[in-house]
């Protein structure tokens, strides 16, 4: 990655979001199956693994959050997840990156109705916003927190 590319990166960096433990080992174990899904070849392999991965989480529920144990764990897991990345990774089609992405995106519908849009059609479509990864659009996050960058090389977004 070159410099400029890197200051392209870092200019549209989004703000990290402050997690608490339990979202942080949910999503944790979310990353390890998705990890997972990219390496099983078969899905009775997915399915073992995801077991073990899930008795591994299961094992150490009851430990306080505060905790030394608790915090060695989760960077363990960091590491873990950082080791395992898979080079080619499974993408979701409609996520930046996969087949169907931008395909064929739908038009504003400023651009369908010129002349302004009709009610029943604002009523039914219901104001819906979002994300380039499909996800509803929230004020002050991806997209509607200022402009959203996608490296397709990474598939990543910033």
């Amino acid at each position: 990655m070159n410099a400029s590319f890197r200051a392209v990166a870092e200019r549209f960096r989004m703000a990290p979001e402050s997690l608490t433990h339990k979202q942080e080992v949910c999503r944790l174990y979310r990353a390890s199956l998705r990890l997972l899904d990219s390496w099983a070849v078969d899905r009775t392999v997915f399915l073992d693994e995801a077991e073990k991965i899930r008795d591994q989480f299961d094992a150490n529920a009851a430990l306080d959050a505060r905790s030394g144990r608790a915090r060695y764990l989760i960077a363990n897991a960091r590491a873990s997840l950082r080791t395992y990345v898979h080079p080619d990774r499974y993408i979701p089609a409609y996520m930046p990156g996969g087949s169907l992405f931008m395909r064929n995106p739908a038009l504003p519908l400023e651009v369908c109705y010129p002349n302004g849009i009709p009610e029943d059609v604002a009523k039914e479509m219901g104001g819906i916003e979002l994300n380039i990864d499909m996800t509803y659009a929230k004020p002050g996050v991806k997209a509607k927190a200022g402009t959203l960058y996608v490296d397709l090389a990474t598939k990543q977004m910033y």
